[in-house]
């Protein structure tokens, strides 16, 4: 993560092995005694409450956050009554109703609500996701057009068409009415459109621009939902009105992976939606978690690293729409079939990534140099997982991070960011700057396509865009510390009153610790780059397990190994370790610093 600077370093580590500064949570002392107090729960709990900002009027709705409690009135989004009246119309009036999806799990899952939801309400409903390859991503007009071709009316575009000016206009000239559904970063002009349900267009006031997509389709189900039942469509038509909180499972599984902020609504939504997916009434889902091996109470994790690639692969190296037919339908069969093809092709997509990954940091070292960003790219690179690279090089040299593959003689890039830096607006502005053939995205995540011969003062643009923003904000790699421990104090008490504060992730940060002084008396390599090692605290007393991911061949995963015996502070996240049965805990290392002196 990269950060703003202040003052408040903790324990005085400025640079750590991996070269972070750890940054101490600003936090309200006599606050989170109060809450711990109210609330029943450990001091240090009350104090990672404070450190997030949650207050004593909103301590409860984040300890148990419900949609009635946190559930805003859908029509407050702009357009989003001009969108449900015509979606209720074409309903109740037999029309076909397409929707054009995307192939990320946001896009996949996005679309699976609309379509269960329009079958749901006796609706004739066609489904079109883009073949990243061949398509791309977001409408095309040769795909609008065959949709209307095929007796579409009325197209929703879901998770893409914010920026999609010329098919839209093209679709527009040919009679075909497109409502857009989308969150990703909007610009003062609007495509034609009937509707333009987006929290993030400028002139929209809801205050939801945290959303995703699948989020915005919910409240648009629910709208809609609201307009057929007040033209009592049900009781005319016969069907039965749908529950749609059936479907928080969807909406929890795209708004984790999207990684958008789980705070709020989204919360809300995440918490309900992983007790629907333990009830395994997705059979798609059912299928994926079992071909995954997952055998626990699933939560976040889960749904970002587990489910989340799987549903991604098939877009990314395999069949675009598997995820799509695979979350919004329900044969067992075909759903353990898909469940497999998608687990092999997450397979395919690791080794495809790997190769890649192992060419851009080449590309990257070569050229003897980080600055305010790496930018990578070359013939051959499998669009499906330059998206996945340039996560890892943003996590590798803390800095955003493109990477481009060459496709018929044009680059198509992904990005992705660090805090601090506005990745979508950039990339807004150099398109309009006309660097860039398109290219759209949000603060922490980008896509774009290019000419080669512009690369060069496109990452100029970037390099001085993102370098002044650096300077004037002293945005450094920074991890962000909940307090101290001791090895002793790592419990499952401590653990289970942590899991209170979950679903953890973007927007609501996992707590992390520092084990101070510990003494490394075992470590060793497991899988193909992990460390693991067995701690004991300060003066020999307790012991706790811990491992580091993907270290093996970075300074973290050498000094675990290599520690000759000497203390260190040991900074990671307390999880609970159930492997094989056994109910105990263990560390998740994220760095590691020598004591000051």
């Amino acid at each position: 993560m990269m950060q703003k600077s202040d003052d408040r370093t903790f324990m005085g580590i400025e640079r750590s092995v991996t070269g972070k500064w750890w940054r101490e949570r600003d936090i309200d002392d006599r606050l989170g005694a109060t809450l711990a107090q109210r609330f029943g729960v450990p001091e240090i709990v009350g104090r990672v409450m404070a450190a997030r900002g949650i207050g004593l009027d909103d301590a409860e709705s984040f300890l148990n956050p419900t949609l009635r409690d946190l559930m805003p009135d859908p029509f407050v989004l702009r357009d989003m009554e001009k969108a449900a009246k015509r979606i209720a119309g074409a309903v109740q009036a037999g029309e076909k109703i397409a929707v054009f999806g995307d192939y990320d799990v946001d896009g996949a899952t996005s679309t699976a609500l609309l379509k269960r939801f329009f079958r749901a309400v006796g609706s004739d409903v066609v489904v079109h996701i883009p073949d990243r390859l061949k398509e791309g991503y977001g409408p095309n007009s040769a795909a609008l057009l065959d949709l209307q071709r095929r007796g579409a009316t009325l197209v929703l575009t879901v998770d893409c068409g914010v920026t999609a000016y010329a098919p839209l206009q093209d679709a527009h000239d040919a009679g075909l009415e497109i409502i857009v559904v989308d969150h990703h970063a909007a610009e003062p002009e609007l495509p034609p459109a009937i509707a333009v349900v987006n929290p993030n267009r400028l002139d929209d006031d809801s205050g939801l621009g945290h959303l995703c997509a699948v989020g915005v389709a919910f409240l648009l189900s629910v709208a809609v939902l609201r307009e057929l039942k007040a033209a009592g469509w049900f009781e005319k038509s016969g069907h039965v009105a749908p529950d749609l909180r059936n479907w928080l499972d969807l909406v929890a599984l795209g708004t984790v992976c999207d990684v958008v902020p789980l705070r709020g609504l989204n919360r809300a939504f995440v918490t309900q939606g992983l007790k629907i997916l333990r009830h395994r009434h997705n059979v798609g889902m059912a299928a994926l978690a079992d071909i995954a091996g997952v055998n626990e109470t699933p939560g976040a994790y889960h749904l970002g690293f587990i489910l989340g690639p799987r549903v991604n692969a098939g877009g990314r190296v395999g069949e675009a729409s598997s995820g799509t037919i695979l979350l919004s339908d329900d044969d067992p069969a075909q759903a353990q079939e898909i469940a497999k093809r998608l687990d092999e092709y997450n397979r395919e997509r690791k080794s495809i990534e790997d190769f890649v990954l192992d060419q851009a940091i080449r590309q990257v070292e070569e050229k003897q140099r980080v600055g305010a960003l790496v930018l990578v790219g070359a013939e051959g690179w499998h669009p499906g997982v330059i998206g996945i690279v340039a996560s890892r090089l943003k996590d590798r040299y803390h800095v955003p991070a493109l990477v481009m593959g060459q496709v018929d003689g044009v680059f198509k890039g992904s990005a992705r960011s660090v805090r601090g830096i506005d990745l979508g607006a950039a990339i807004i502005a150099a398109r309009q700057s006309g660097l860039l053939i398109n290219g759209g995205g949000h603060g922490m995540a980008a896509g774009f396509s290019i000419e080669p011969e512009k690369v060069p003062a496109f990452e100029e643009f970037l390099e001085e865009r993102f370098a002044r923003l650096m300077a004037e904000h002293d945005i450094r790699p920074t991890f962000s510390v909940d307090g101290a421990l001791h090895a002793m104090g790592a419990t499952l008490d401590l653990v289970a009153a942590l899991e209170k504060l979950g679903p953890f992730g973007a927007g609501n940060g996992e707590p992390r610790f520092v084990f101070t002084d510990c003494r490394v008396i075992k470590a060793d390599v497991v899988g193909a780059d992990h460390v693991r090692c067995i701690l004991s605290g300060r003066n020999g007393q307790g012991r706790l397990k811990a491992i580091a991911f993907r270290c093996l061949d970075n300074d973290m995963g050498q000094a675990l190994l290599k520690h000759g015996g000497r203390p260190l502070h040991i900074l990671g996240h307390l999880r609970r370790d159930s492997w094989q049965g056994r109910d105990g805990v263990q560390l998740l290392i994220d760095d590691i610093a020598a004591p000051a002196g």
